[in-house]
Order: C-alpha cells, then sequence, then structure tokens
C-alpha cells in the first residue's frame, strides 16, 4: 500500500492495544476518523456521553499527533462521511474495530461492500470484548442465556494478550476537537470529577490492582468507599481494552498470589460486559423489548410525578435520593445503588423499566449499548439470568446493611445530615420529621410490594 490507510474510529478511543490503529501504521501513512453518526437505526449519544466524547476526542488527538496521525471528527451519516473522508485524503484502505450491535453490523457490512467494489482495501479487527459474541456458543450451538456456565467457558478461552503501542512516525500538531463546542454547567461539574482519555483509564487500573483490589469482594457493595476500579466509562469509550484489564490483572495474580481470589471476582464482574455484549449481538432491541417475552404483558404505572421524584432525587428514601443525586453531579452511580433505585421504580413504584434505563443512559458517563439495558432487565426481572421477580430490594433495609452509619447518604442528601444513624434511613421516623426540608417518601414501601408480586404473578 503506498496511500494513506483510513482508521475509522468507533469505541475505541486510545492507541494501545488498537488493532486498527497498529496495523495501519505497519502499512505506512495513516490518518483517522471518528463519525458521530446519525443513522436512524442507531442510539445517539446521551448528555453526559456527548460530554466525555468530546474530552475523550481531544486527549486522543493529542496522542495520536505523537504518532504523526491527524484525527478528523465529523458527524452525520456513517457511509456518507466516511467516503468523503475517503475523498478527501485519497485513502487505498479502510480499518476499523468490529462492533456488535445488529444495526452497527449491518452498517458496516454495507460499507464493506461498497469499499470492495471500489476496490479500496479493508479489514475489520477485534479489539472491544474478552471474546467476540460468535465465538461463544453451548454445547448446542445455541447463544448462553445463563451467566455462570457462560463465565465458565468465557474463563477457558485463551484470552489475546493486547497489543503494545504502536511506533510513531513524525509528530505533528493536533487539531483541537469540535472548535466550537461550549462546556454547559453540567458539564463543568462532570469535569470536577474526572480525569478523561488512555492516560487516565491505565492509571485508575494501576492503582486499583495496587491498591484496592484485595478489599474488593467485601468493600464493592459499599457505597461510601471508593473500593471499585471506576473504569467502566474508559471500557465504554475504549479508552482502555477489556484485554488490557484482563491480562494486567492476571499479571497482578500471578504477582501477588494473595490478591488471586479477590482478582477472580473482580474479572467476573468484567465478565457480565461480555454477557450482556452476547446478549446485544444476537437481539438489538434490549433496550426496548423485554428479553423474556411474558414480561411484555406487565401493566405499567403511569405516574409522572413519581418519576420525576425519583429523577430529581426527591423520593424521600434517602438511599435512593443519594444515588440519583449523585448521578446528577458526577454521571455515576455506585452499582448497589443503581439495583436499588432501578428496583424502587420498576418494582416498588411499578414505571415501565424502559423509562429509568433511557434517564441512566442520557445521565451516566458509562452508558453501555450493551450494560445499561442489560443491567435493567436484570434488575426488572425480564432480562436473561435475570434477578427473580419477587426479589424486590427493601432500600431502607439496604441502606442500614451497606451504610450503616449513613456516611454516603449525609453526603449527597444533607437534608437528613443531623439525624442520628438510627434514623438517617428512615427520617419519616424522626419526632421532627414535619421540620425537616425533606418530603415524605412517595410510595408506602410494603404495600407497594405487594402490589408489584400481584402484578408480576399475574404474568
Amino acid at each position: 500500500m503506498t496511500g494513506t490507510t483510513l482508521v475509522w474510529l468507533r469505541n475505541d478511543l486510545r492507541i494501545a492495544d488498537n488493532p486498527a490503529l497498529s496495523a495501519a501504521l505497519k502499512h505506512g501513512m495513516a490518518r483517522a476518523v471518528h463519525i458521530e453518526a446519525t443513522d436512524g437505526r442507531l442510539r445517539r449519544r446521551g448528555a453526559a456521553s456527548r460530554w466525555w466524547l468530546h474530552h475523550s476526542l481531544n486527549r486522543l488527538a493529542e496522542e495520536l499527533a505523537q504518532l504523526g496521525v491527524a484525527l478528523d471528527t465529523v458527524e452525520g451519516e456513517a457511509q456518507t462521511e466516511l467516503f468523503k473522508a475517503i475523498a478527501a485524503h485519497g485513502s487505498d484502505a479502510v480499518y476499523w474495530n468490529r462492533r456488535y450491535g445488529r444495526a452497527e453490523r449491518e452498517i458496516d457490512a454495507a460499507i464493506k461492500a461498497r469499499l470492495k467494489r471500489e476496490g479500496i482495501a479493508t479489514e475489520s479487527f477485534a479489539a472491544n470484548v474478552l471474546v467476540e459474541p460468535f465465538e461463544m456458543a453451548t454445547g448446542t450451538g445455541k447463544p448462553y442465556s445463563v451467566y455462570t456456565p457462560f463465565w465458565n467457558a468465557l474463563k477457558k478461552q485463551d484470552i489475546a494478550k493486547p497489543l503494545p503501542r504502536p511506533r510513531h512516525g513524525e509528530t505533528i500538531r493536533p487539531q483541537r476537537v469540535d472548535s466550537d463546542y461550549r462546556e454547559a454547567d453540567w458539564g463543568r461539574k462532570l469535569g470536577r470529577h474526572w480525569q478523561i482519555g488512555e492516560a487516565a483509564a491505565r492509571e485508575r487500573l494501576d492503582r486499583f490492582l495496587d491498591e484496592l483490589v484485595l478489599d474488593y469482594p467485601g468493600d464493592r457493595d459499599i457505597p461510601r468507599k471508593a473500593a471499585t476500579s471506576g473504569l467502566s466509562p474508559h471500557l465504554a469509550f475504549g479508552e482502555i481494552s477489556p484485554r488490557q484489564v484482563w491480562h494486567a490483572a492476571q499479571a497482578m495474580a500471578q504477582h501477588a498470589p494473595a490478591k488471586a481470589s479477590a482478582i477472580d471476582k473482580f474479572l467476573s464482574e468484567l465478565g457480565w460486559r461480555d454477557f450482556n455484549y452476547n446478549q446485544l449481538y444476537h437481539r438489538d432491541d434490549i433496550a426496548t423489548v423485554p428479553m423474556v417475552a411474558k414480561y411484555g404483558g406487565l401493566k405499567w404505572r403511569h405516574a409522572d410525578a413519581a418519576f420525576e421524584a425519583w429523577q430529581r432525587g426527591r423520593t424521600g428514601i434517602p438511599i435512593i435520593d443519594a444515588g440519583m443525586r449523585e448521578m446528577w453531579e458526577t454521571g455515576v452511580m455506585h452499582n448497589r445503588v443503581r439495583m436499588l433505585t432501578a428496583s424502587l421504580l420498576a418494582k416498588n413504584l411499578l414505571i415501565d423499566w424502559r423509562k429509568g434505563e433511557q434517564w441512566f443512559w442520557d445521565t451516566l458517563v458509562d452508558a453501555d449499548a450493551a450494560n445499561n439495558p442489560g443491567n435493567w432487565q436484570w434488575v426488572a426481572g425480564s432480562g436473561l439470568d435475570a434477578s427473580p421477580y419477587f426479589r424486590i430490594f427493601n432500600p431502607v433495609t439496604q441502606g442500614e446493611r451497606f451504610d450503616p452509619a449513613g456516611d454516603y447518604v449525609r453526603r449527597w442528601v444533607p437534608e437528613v445530615a443531623g439525624l442520628p444513624d438510627k434514623l438517617v434511613h428512615q427520617p419519616w421516623e424522626a419526632p421532627d420529621a414535619a421540620a425537616l426540608d425533606y418530603p415524605a417518601p412517595i410510595v408506602d414501601l410494603k404495600v407497594s410490594r405487594e402490589r408489584a408480586l400481584e402484578a408480576f404473578k399475574a404474568l
């Protein structure tokens, strides 16, 4: 090849372990393009994700410039914009890393066919999951529907080792991405909580494995503790690959055997990401259609005021409100509390889980096309290997168990900060509850639990 190889970047915003980029640089000159696709079949990013994307692309442009690779960023229909870039740069080859949603695969297949017709070389690579979905099947050749056998099979796979950072060419001056972008107040708030980009992702992983992983199994459910890896947004945007995480963790387990059990637990949680991508690969409607068909007949309540109270962290149930406010402030929510907030909405309030999934999609910086709906369907009971319908979390007892001193609640719900520990999770029991600048609970937890059980049993 003598022309410029175009690297089409998607959810792989990194230099190391980027097979498409490494292959392009081996052939000579390379240029990168990121297309924020507006194809009608694709789900548009939420507001928090758009904020992260802008800053991630700027970090990546700086890193690519060190390799002599310019990065173009455009918005529009994927095929149209890609062929504009090919024409503009005289590219004779286009490389990309594979993605797994059905609509995405169909778009990529159509583009690959056109490239072939026009005599332009193309190649795609595995980069963004541990094992590609079409390589994972049960003994009967069917997709996995239960996580434990999936995880057991995944552990037996030979997970490809991550590629090193490619050698660079002549450094160029990076072009500022989206120079007319204006940071909204919400974005500036999110920026106080995050370091974005590949280097930040690697630092997070190293710190987690060095300092935190040993206590991960016991501490990961405690919301006041920063006991998890914090890698979810970096994985969602591909600033670090799951293969990098896997092999770094395995290397640490060999180096420090005392951490091996904790690392296995951590990697089993990473495995859920692949499990969710397997579901996305086999059906593209997991954000809108129950994976277990009978749940499509559930009669949801139309309760706009309750839904808005849930969104705004004004339910009157402190640990729920703490989680919703944490998400609005930081773009993430502790995983245990995500389960509690989702359970309250879909079961106690009997509000369609899809409304909650959409709110999370718009508000989380780690919103992910497979994990976001997969996790919501798990809590709602309609997903594969889901939590059973009769498992309805009690947010009061959960708060007392995992936040016994109320530290997490007091941080995000200052209205109840002055209450004693025994009342901080149920402030309505305080003698001066009426004097608190805090709402009464919008739902009776016991009554609503029975209502939910009746609704689910009727299916």
